[in-house]
């Protein structure tokens, strides 16, 4: 049997499982919005921490990472390290907040509710902005998944860059069209597990073949030599507001709509104790492992004697020269576990967006089963929509994601935070800051200023700011809504208090 046979093989068995899992989903998701777009808040903490893990890492923990790795060497991990800390506190400080506080304010499902309700925004405006600003960066986001599968296809089995696309997109709109939350919540789990098994497997038995760090350290100074960047260093080639730029990515979890509608779902805020001991040992394996991957990457492509064309394929080209076709096929199987996890989880969180936040409040009565289906059909307008995008390959995966990454972070990161912590923010405080956030993050993104400073920072900065003072100098929240904020905050603390 061929080499390819044998990868063929592992591929069609993952796809196969996957949508078996999705099929599974959909026999347990009832006829109604609450299951379908939150899994009727019942995920445990482990299903929720590897859920948020793999929804959150995506195409870029095994492609973009190592690739960045790979061509400029360990100053690119201040990205993993930032991102590290910032969903170690968003676990902290977020998760048992949010999943008390989206309860008590009229079992609020999407983050756009949330804002409404907490609120008490009568205008619709806030709910409104937030709907749209999801489907924007999002459109954005899901793009990014369809670009590294279709680089994937392109460089693991020579097939053209569309049809992978249409393989990774197909598939993945199958499982999470008809499972829903938990149909992207349990591939998510699989998903999670197959990642990290792939990220520890590929760097320890390159680095056993190369034998032992001397001869891989080696290997780096020799590829530097001929031109490569100062891989060993942490500080090399960067500037303060490069290293800055790169850390400042953990900002970003705070307002990740797909990450944080986990900790929505938990069945209780004590399970985010649990979930973020969890979430955290599993980011940490497998980022180490990614880098590490990038590292020797160096190493092993320079002892051969060749070149990669597209960097962000080092852990590609490691899975299929180190192991058998099989053991690399299921290698390979744990990209694309990346890509659709992430995929999948983002659909979902922009269909709620346009059924929750923008079509339910017209107010036009419907039924249960016709919002699911309404549901559906979000999910394949957005799914069509980033697909068209990802054909034109002008943008890395890196890049398209810490564009949308920085969006989010910027319009809602502030505004989630100030809404758990702060009972004086405001309907018009929360909305001035995260337009000005938005706007900000995606003007900045887009004009030279990006090769300067990342622009979560001045978006996440600015937008804080100004839902800060706009709040501030309008008249004070309702004593219902610092009622609901008092309520919430002690269901919180005292579930947390109890919490091994």
């Amino acid at each position: 049997m061929t080499p390819e046979a044998w990868k063929t093989i592992a591929i069609v068995a993952y796809l196969a499982l996957m949508l078996g899992i999705g099929y599974a989903a959909f026999r347990r998701t009832d006829d109604n919005l609450d299951d379908y777009m939150l899994g009727g808040r019942r995920l445990s903490p482990g299903v929720a921490a590897l859920s948020a893990g793999a929804s959150d890492m995506s195409g870029w923990l095994l492609m973009g990472l190592p690739g960045a790795i790979y061509v400029s060497g360990l100053v690119e991990s201040w990205i993993a390290i930032g991102l590290t800390i910032g969903a170690w506190l968003n676990w902290k400080f977020v998760a048992p907040r949010l999943r008390a506080y989206t309860e008590t304010a009229k079992n609020s499902i999407t983050i756009p509710s949330f804002f409404e309700n907490r609120l008490h925004d009568t205008s619709r405006l806030l709910r409104v902005s937030s709907g749209v600003i999801i489907l924007v960066f999002f459109t954005f986001y899901v793009s990014s998944g369809m670009v590294a599968g279709g680089t994937f296809f392109e460089g693991s089995f020579g097939f053209d860059y569309t049809t992978g696309i249409w393989v990774v997109g197909g598939v993945t709109l199958a499982y999470t069209l008809f499972g829903g939350f938990l149909g992207a919540t349990w591939t998510d789990v699989a998903q999670g597990i197959l990642m990290l098994l792939a990220l520890v497997a590929v760097p320890v038995v390159a680095f056993i073949e190369l034998g032992g760090w001397g001869p891989i350290r080696e290997g780096i100074l020799a590829a530097e030599t001929s031109g490569a960047a100062n891989h060993l260093s942490f500080v090399a080639g960067a500037s303060a507001t490069t290293i800055i730029s790169a850390a400042a990515w953990g900002l970003g979890y705070f307002g990740q709509p797909h990450i944080i509608v986990r900790f929505m779902a938990m069945r209780s805020p004590q399970d985010a104790v649990a979930g973020r001991r969890i979430g955290i040992s599993w980011m940490i394996v497998t980022a180490l492992g990614a880098v590490v991957t990038g590292l020797i990457g160096v190493a092993y492509v320079n002892a051969q004697g060749e070149t990669l064309e597209n960097p962000e394929t080092v852990f590609l080209y490691l899975s299929q020269v180190l192991f058998h076709p099989l053991i690399a096929g299921l290698v390979l199987a744990a990209v694309l576990a990346a890509i659709m996890s992430t995929i999948s989880s983002q659909l979902i969180v922009s269909s709620s967006a346009l059924v929750e936040d923008l079509v339910k409040i017209t107010g036009r009565p419907m039924t249960a089963r016709t919002e699911v289906m309404l549901g559906r059909a979000g999910v394949l307008l957005v799914a069509v929509v980033a697909a068209l995008i990802a054909f034109d390959r002008t943008d890395t995966i890196l890049d398209l994601v810490g564009f949308a990454w920085a969006g989010f972070g910027a319009a809602f990161g502030p505004i989630v935070i100030l809404s758990l912590y702060w009972s004086r923010l405001t309907q018009w405080g929360a909305l001035s800051g995260m337009l000005v956030g938005a706007v900000v993050a995606f003007a900045w993104g887009r004009s030279p200023l990006a090769d300067t400073l990342y622009e979560l920072v001045p978006g996440f900065v600015l937008g804080g700011l100004v839902a800060i003072v706009v709040s501030l100098l309008t008249p004070a929240p309702s004593e219902a809504v610092r009622s609901e904020f008092a309520e919430a905050t002690r269901l919180a603390s005292a579930k947390r208090s109890v919490a091994p």
